[in-house]
């Protein structure tokens, strides 16, 4: 296997490699600070294992992966996966669901499966993003309004959070909900500044200046990237740990994907990504982050964009994301800290404003009524039940679709319509 040295040499070879890649890592890196801590933080893994999983996971798929601009790290999408999960089995059920999920991308990136899963359709993609989005706005309800019970229903949660609260006006509940709104509302301004920094660090001052009775993501252990085989022992219990780990390699392997495919348009200048080689290079990237507590990741199509369009041009940019990371938190581990909760809530709302694009879901549930079902039943049975169950009846849908396609019924969707076009 080639060193990382070699890796980076050869991708750096008439790419003007190193000043604007530093660059695109260093804004990256501002974009992916907070987003790291809370997704660590809204998954119950904690915010050191947000941060642990952007720099390890980060390095890794950078250097391996089959796109020269994808950022990795923890994501949205993967929280809705993993928050059920711990509940059910703890931390160490998924740092060896994540390390077996690994395992699983590797063997289907040898067995060159990526191009086949490029093949789901549009509205599939679609509505399980919708529903991913839902859940995650629902999964921030327990951490402003109180978490009362651990329930399998995340909408029954959430409901129970806010009707059992002692008050629904809280200093919480106006942090998160102020947060959101000006991230919303700014959303289109400003695009050369680090908003969801600027909005957690103001609340973080103000927590601290006023003396809100808030929580925060509280102290990150002194061995952040301590390294440990402990969790292996979970796989005692593996009949539990295959289907968790399972919906982990589905989502790693399908937002990685789209993220690749999104970032070859963005850079418009011919690149195309290798689909098999990204899917193993998030395989090994998942494979060793547990090996250092970290929450299993994908790539992240909102870091990787920002990584495009801050100039990026060699793999050397996201690798330069994870060591600005890095040294962030070993400088500023006091101050990560006492970030407050809510705000971190506040700013995963804004982002899963941004993932629903109504325009979109509309073009596609008026395309055909096939679309429109595939799009309305994956939705639901994201929020529902899970992402596994939703593509698979989407999936089963599709399939119909191809069969009635193929024997010549009239088309209900377009057939050029493939994942992530």
């Amino acid at each position: 296997m080639r060193s990382l040295k070699t890796v980076i040499l050869e991708e750096a070879q008439g790419e003007g490699f190193a000043r604007p890649d530093v660059i695109a890592g260093f804004t990256v890196a501002v974009v992916a600070l907070p987003l790291a801590v809370a997704f660590g933080v809204a998954s119950e893994m904690g915010a050191a294992a947000g941060l642990v999983s952007a720099i390890v996971a980060g390095t890794i798929a950078a250097l391996m992966g089959g796109s020269r601009f994808q950022v990795s790290g923890p994501t949205g999408a993967m929280t809705v996966v993993l928050l059920p999960i711990v509940h059910k089995v703890g931390i160490g059920g998924v740092l060896a669901a994540g390390f077996l999920a690994g395992a699983l991308l590797v063997a289907a990136g040898l067995m060159k499966l990526g191009s086949h899963i490029h093949r789901l359709p549009v509205s599939l993609i679609e509505g399980f993003t919708a529903g991913i989005a839902i859940v995650i706005a629902l999964q921030q309800v327990p951490l402003v309004w109180g978490l009362h019970d651990r329930g399998d229903h995340v909408f029954q949660v959430a409901w129970d959070s806010v009707t059992h609260a002692s008050a629904l006006v809280s200093a919480s509940s106006i942090m998160a909900v102020v947060s959101a709104a000006i991230l919303i509302v700014l959303r289109h301004r400003w695009t050369l500044w680090p908003k969801s920094l600027i909005v957690v660090a103001f609340a973080t001052a103000g927590t601290a200046a006023l003396g809100l009775d808030v929580p925060t993501v509280g102290d990150l252990p002194s061995n952040l990237f301590s390294f440990s085989t402990d969790f292996l022992s979970d796989f005692s219990t593996v009949a539990v740990i295959i289907p968790p780990a399972i919906s982990i390699a589905v989502l790693a392997a399908l937002e990685s994907l789209l993220s690749a495919k999104v970032a070859d348009k963005l850079k418009g200048d011919g690149s195309v990504h290798d689909s098999d080689k990204e899917l193993v290079g998030q395989g090994l990237a998942n494979l060793v982050t547990p090996l250092f507590g970290g929450v299993p990741a994908t790539a992240a199509l909102a870091r990787t964009a920002v990584n495009v369009h801050a100039g990026a041009r060699t793999r050397l940019a996201a690798v330069s994301h994870s060591v600005v990371l890095a040294v962030a938190v070993l400088l500023f581990a006091s101050q990560v800290a006492l970030i407050p909760i809510p705000a971190l809530a506040g700013v995963l709302w804004a982002t899963t404003a941004q993932m629903i694009k109504i325009s979109e879901l509309r073009a596609e549930a008026n395309a055909s009524h096939l679309d429109a079902l595939i799009l309305v039943m994956t939705l639901v049975l994201t929020v529902v039940l899970d992402l596994i169950v939703a593509v698979a009846v989407g999936t089963m849908l599709w399939l119909a679709l191809r069969n009635r396609l193929t024997s010549g019924r009239e088309p209900l969707v377009n057939d050029d319509e493939t994942f992530g076009d």
